[in-house]
């Protein structure tokens, strides 16, 4: 079967590099695009005009929230409540699933609904673990897989796992909890999923091994993820070079740098992704200079998934994109936080260069917006993801810019950038499936899907007192903006 999107704007591939069709066409057969350009005499046999909108290669967020939004928790606390967020050291010991199987299954599919309506059509999965007893498990990504499935996105999946969980003490102070033997028993269950998505066999279900944040993992369990990922030819996602407690933390227990230990667990040699990517000698809370580590991450071939908009609610920033960029390394984005916007996280990411390089073009849109296509598809080894050219796979998405909040029309891109948002996506198509429609997403109960979400939502909430080393109440951990109305 034939389809044909066409529009007033498209993000076309050609001579290595994107370019911009003015009134072209996409032309695909079944899941393989044959045609970008115009005038297209083939055979059609479903043509869908876009008008003024501009068609894209799918985003691909490779640190995409598959739980129910905590940043809106966890990013504005006080010194005071903020140790309250993590678990107690009493909790840790004897911890339960907030969710049950059930719960957690609808948890993940409110998430995967919100990539599709934001323009994701590729994502490698993030969660939160501090409501699980642990980390995630293998019947939980069977029903992840499933749920991505049914909805159409191509997933890179995996279920974490580690070796220990960040707690505090009675007196508030960061530790780590270790029990080895829960995080032996997660890699064997995420090596059981990897069995599982061979007989799958399905295109948009791939395997990945995604373990905690590096903190969380012992030496040993990081070297046998590595052993494992090259026995299996699987890429591996490792959370680390993201905070200063991290950093601490490795070197206490192992009198090293992170990025010493993963050299030293041999994950180097492996097909490896850093989200964040943040914290290296260059930092201002290390060195504030170049020592070396952004060269090692080049040459060790890591692809640093950059989010934006999470480090700056959480108070961080690049250091830079434009230097990590020029470097050589390969970035790509994540949206890691609610909402998954890769649109509002791309302009944002775009602004803070222009801050910590001290000049308006440190990060042109262009480049961010290569990283969320093209960087996304190098790290996952796919030249067949990220671009709009004959042989990539039908991955797209288009984006209204006809709405008058937008403002009047540029650039097309820089336009969308700087004046819309990811829900500006109208629809998208991923392996030649259409997936959102007329911003919608067939099949789907959105509304019915809000409200479960927000009732899970009130009990993750509310679990958090039990966590927390001075049994506090969510109201008190999480105090509202103004005080409420009193009648008088």
């Amino acid at each position: 079967m034939h389809t044909r999107w066409r529009a007033a704007h498209v993000l076309a591939f050609q001579n290595g590099r994107h370019v911009l069709l003015r009134d072209g066409e996409v032309v695909w057969q079944d899941d393989t695009i044959v045609h970008v350009g115009r005038g297209w005499e083939g055979p059609v046999d479903e043509d869908v005009d876009l008008g003024g909108r501009l068609v894209m290669p799918g985003l691909i967020d490779l640190d995409a929230l598959a739980d129910i939004d905590h940043l809106i928790l966890d990013s504005w606390h006080s010194p005071e409540t903020g140790p309250g967020l993590q678990w107690s050291r009493t909790y840790a010991r004897a911890s339960r699933d907030v969710f049950t199987r059930a719960e957690r299954a609808t948890v993940r599919e409110y998430a995967l609904v919100q990539l599709a309506l934001h323009g994701v059509t590729t994502y490698m999965p993030i969660a939160s673990e501090v409501h699980s007893s642990w980390a995630e498990t293998f019947e939980e990504f069977t029903d992840l897989a499933e749920a991505s499935r049914r909805i159409g996105l191509r997933g890179y999946l995996g279920p974490s796992y580690r070796s220990a969980v960040n707690v505090v003490d009675a007196e508030g102070n960061r530790d780590l909890h270790f029990d080895e033997e829960r995080g032996r028993a997660g890699l064997r269950d995420a090596e059981r999923f990897l069995d599982h998505v061979e007989r799958l066999d399905d295109p948009l279900v791939q395997a990945a091994l995604l373990p905690c944040r590096i903190e969380t993992m012992t030496p040993d369990l990081l070297r046998a993820t590595a052993d494992l990922a090259r026995e299996r030819g699987v890429p591996v996602r490792l959370h680390c070079l993201q905070g200063s407690v991290e950093r601490e933390l490795v070197h206490r227990l192992y009198g090293c740098t992170p990025l010493q230990l993963i050299e030293r667990t041999g994950l180097f040699d492996t097909h490896l992704l850093i989200p964040h990517g943040i914290v290296i000698d260059r930092h201002p809370s290390v060195h504030g200079e170049d020592n070396g580590d952004l060269d090692t991450l080049v040459h060790a071939g890591v692809s640093v998934i950059h989010c934006p908009q999470t480090s700056l609610r959480y108070g961080d920033v690049l250091h830079s994109f434009g230097d990590y960029r020029n470097a050589g390394l390969n970035l790509c984005l994540g949206t890691d936080s609610f909402p998954p916007d890769l649109i509002r996280g791309m302009d944002l990411g775009v602004h803070l260069a222009k801050v910590v390089d001290g000049r308006p073009d440190a990060a042109p849109a262009e480049a961010y917006v290569e990283a969320a296509t093209l960087g996304g598809a190098r790290a996952l080894g796919r030249e067949d993801l990220g671009r709009l050219a004959p042989g990539a796979r039908a991955d797209l998405v288009a984006f209204r810019l006809d709405d008058i909040r937008d403002g009047v029309l540029d650039d097309p891109v820089r336009t969308l950038l700087l004046n819309g948002t990811a829900r500006n996506a109208t629809h998208s198509v991923v392996d030649g499936r259409p997936v959102l429609v007329d911003g919608a997403l067939p099949g789907v109960d959105v509304e019915a899907l809000r409200a479960r979400a927000q009732a899970l939502f009130a009990t993750m909430r509310a679990a958090y007192s039990e966590r927390d080393h001075r049994g506090r109440g969510a109201d008190e951990l999480f105090p509202p903006t103004f005080a409420p109305f009193v009648e008088q």
